[in-house]
């Protein structure tokens, strides 16, 4: 059996058990070629400008927690800061495997995110980075959209599924062809909504997400490469 149709599987299987409908598309959302044109939508920040909240940090994080990964981890040095130049948040890559938490629980929510590794040689299927939606403060459970270079787009994390916790990946060759390389930028739109999350990179939905989890917090994973962060946005779907 493939590794896709595995997760077309778990997929159906989670979305059974949570009484969602899964489409083909939400299976495999995006061509093999990366560009499916059935999908390709401009971004909700674009569409529907209205209701959109900066949560973009200061210059002293405030508003804003960082933590250990795992949180059983000790925290290593401190590698996130805002450049005073452009106002973009940094993760210089320095001080280990950590995130950065927004302090808000939320519940159903869009969360909007533009990023870009600072290219390194010899680097370009090792960048690692990750952006989170309805994740726990202590991560026993979290929702993750990858953004390593070569193998990022798609949803990950550990998930309930019938109450328990499940490791679930949606990784797929199509989806990482969305991904710019180090040094252009990326747009993520991350949707939170009922019992699903919903990935859009770059022009098109790359995976869905069926969950149990209903709030959490939105955030931002470092990992050991440079990643830098702008026009960070939240829209409340409550």
């Amino acid at each position: 059996m493939t590794a896709h149709r595995c997760r077309a599987i778990v997929l159906v299987l989670a979305a059974a058990s949570l009484g969602v409908a899964p489409r083909p598309d939400d299976v495999n959302p995006v061509r093999q070629d990366g560009s499916n044109s059935a999908l390709e939508t401009p971004s909700l920040l674009e569409s529907d400008p209205s209701g959109w909240i900066d949560i973009q940090p200061s210059a002293d994080l405030s508003g804003w927690t960082r933590g250990a990964w795992p949180a059983t981890a000790a925290l290593g040095p401190q590698q996130w800061q805002v450049d005073p130049a452009s106002g973009y948040l940094v993760c210089d890559g320095t001080g280990g495997h950590d995130w950065l938490r927004f302090d808000r629980e939320l519940g159903d929510v869009a969360f909007h995110v533009e990023w870009r590794f600072t290219p390194v040689e010899g680097a370009d299927n090792k960048y690692n980075s990750g952006v989170l939606v309805r994740t726990a403060p202590d991560l026993s459970v979290w929702h993750q959209a990858q953004t390593g270079g070569g193998r990022g787009g798609h949803l990950f994390g550990n998930t309930l599924v019938n109450g328990t916790v499940q490791r679930v990946n949606l990784a797929s060759d199509a989806a990482s062809r969305r991904v710019k390389p180090a040094g252009e930028w990326n747009v993520y739109e991350l949707v939170a909504r009922g019992p699903s999350i919903r990935l859009w990179v770059n022009g098109a939905v790359t995976g869905e997400l069926p969950v149990e989890v209903r709030r959490g917090h939105v955030g931002l994973e470092g990992e050991g490469y440079r990643i830098e962060f702008r026009n960070l946005k939240i829209k409340p779907l409550d």
